[in-house]
């Protein structure tokens, strides 16, 4: 797919996209729930999708699925596909790994595309701590494991994420028996460890706390549902998006956006409203409005998916923007540090990378280019909104990107009145 983005305004109201990050751990707990899960407003997209099948080949079957819910059944693990396909979703491999060590046959874990080209660190150290056989693995996919996990209380470190975090806190909570801590040095990404726990109180399973440090485990404190329903929240990470489109170049309105949420990238709004933008909210539905906006300092250690857009609202904004955290993106879709300073240099944004700064100097009319997305979704998505503010029309080859996390991306541009035109050869 190749798509055209047009310089031009930008006005509408939208719907924000269901939480792939959320639907992904629902589709998890469902699968680890012995009993029936319906889970409301889950997300089509290839990651949401690759998750589905993931639980389908550990045991899940669905029992009925509308275009606004699915219903799941479970008895827990069971296995009926020795070969588990994580597509290109970093976070299945990361969180169904741990939990396709909780059965006691041999599984090979595997992925296509870029994924196969992203390490996994911690899967041999920890897992074999835990107990887990492994087998043809060197820090990259595929992987064949052979459990069953042992529940019990370990210390590892998560520099490098946490999404393997993530898929232990799920596996240890149904394998244990008795009380347990997992204790993490390091962590990045905290708030994604915080939506971790938020979908498993809702399925019965409370974790406390120190300091995101040392997580305690206590089946004595668990309850257990025949049924469990669950709504998937709207996406912030997508949605941030079209709220920077709103503040760059008109104003955009979307709707079902938990402003209390969990999700790391509702910082967007803070970052927003810091750099000048106007910004309203109305009970689940946030506006934001075009204004003259200055440079911004932000920390996206614990929000790094943020990075490719915030690079175009600095780019926006007069004056220099710092963000810290450039160590979070050499292990993306893409090498985003390089990705996102070639489309920056495309656009004629001047930019500079210090120690594990990103400085950009805003304020300048954006370049109408071509922008290679390196098939990486967030790029695809902040260059088509750097795009509204170029001198000309900004060509996206390989767009079809956006389907990763927001197959709808394009279609809702166009909804607000951007010229957008997308060639399907």
């Amino acid at each position: 797919m190749h798509a055209v983005i047009y310089p031009g305004n930008i006005a509408g109201q939208i719907t924000a996209p269901p939480s792939k990050s959320m639907t992904q751990r629902a589709y998890a707990a469902a699968l680890l729930h012995k009993g029936t899960t319906t889970i409301h407003h889950a997300g089509d997209s290839d990651d949401e999708q690759a998750a589905l099948n993931v639980i389908l080949d550990l045991g899940a079957t669905i029992i009925s699925k509308t275009t606004t819910s699915i219903t799941l059944s479970s008895e827990g693990i069971a296995p009926v596909n020795n070969h588990i396909n994580c597509g290109e979703s970093g976070l299945a491999a990361r969180l169904f790994t741990p939990i396709a060590a909780l059965s006691a046959l041999p599984l090979t874990i595997n992925g296509r595309g870029s994924l196969t080209g992203r390490p996994m660190h911690g899967f041999n150290d920890v897992l074999t701590e835990l107990g887990v056989t492994i087998g043809g693995f060197e820090q990259y996919l595929p992987i064949t494991l052979q459990g069953p996990i042992e529940a019990k209380s370990i210390t590892m470190d998560a520099t490098s994420g946490s999404q393997f975090v993530s898929g232990l806190l799920f596996a240890l909570s149904y394998a244990a028996k008795e009380p347990i801590t997992l204790t993490v040095n390091n962590l990045n990404s905290k708030p994604y460890i915080d939506l971790t726990m938020s979908v498993l109180k809702q399925f019965g399973i409370p974790i406390t706390h120190t300091d995101h440090r040392v997580f305690f485990i206590d089946p004595a404190l668990f309850t257990h549902n025949q049924h469990i329903d669950i709504n998937i929240e709207g996406d912030w990470s997508g949605s941030a998006n079209l709220l920077v489109a709103g503040a760059i170049a008109g104003s955009v309105t979307v709707h079902n956006l938990q402003t209390e949420s969990t999700q790391a990238d509702r910082a967007i709004m803070d970052i927003l409203v810091n750099a000048g933008a106007k910004v309203h909210t109305d009970g689940n539905s946030v506006t934001v409005q075009q204004s003259a906006m200055h440079g911004f300092e932000f920390d996206a250690t614990h929000c790094p998916d943020l990075f490719p857009i915030l690079a175009i609202l600095a780019g926006y904004c007069n004056g220099e923007s710092t963000i810290r955290g450039v160590h979070r993106l050499f292990h993306k879709e893409s090498n985003r540090a390089e990705s996102i300073g070639e489309m920056l240099q495309s656009f004629d944004i001047p930019y500079s990378i210090e120690d594990d700064m990103l400085c950009i100097e805003g304020g300048a009319r954006l370049q109408g280019t071509m922008i290679d997305p390196y098939k990486d979704h967030r790029i695809a998505m902040a260059a088509a909104i750097g795009g509204l503010c170029a001198n000309t029309q900004v060509d996206i080859p390989d767009a079809e990107a956006v389907n990763k996390s927001y197959t709808r991306f394009f279609k809702d541009l166009s909804l607000c009145g951007v010229k957008c035109v997308i060639n399907e050869s």
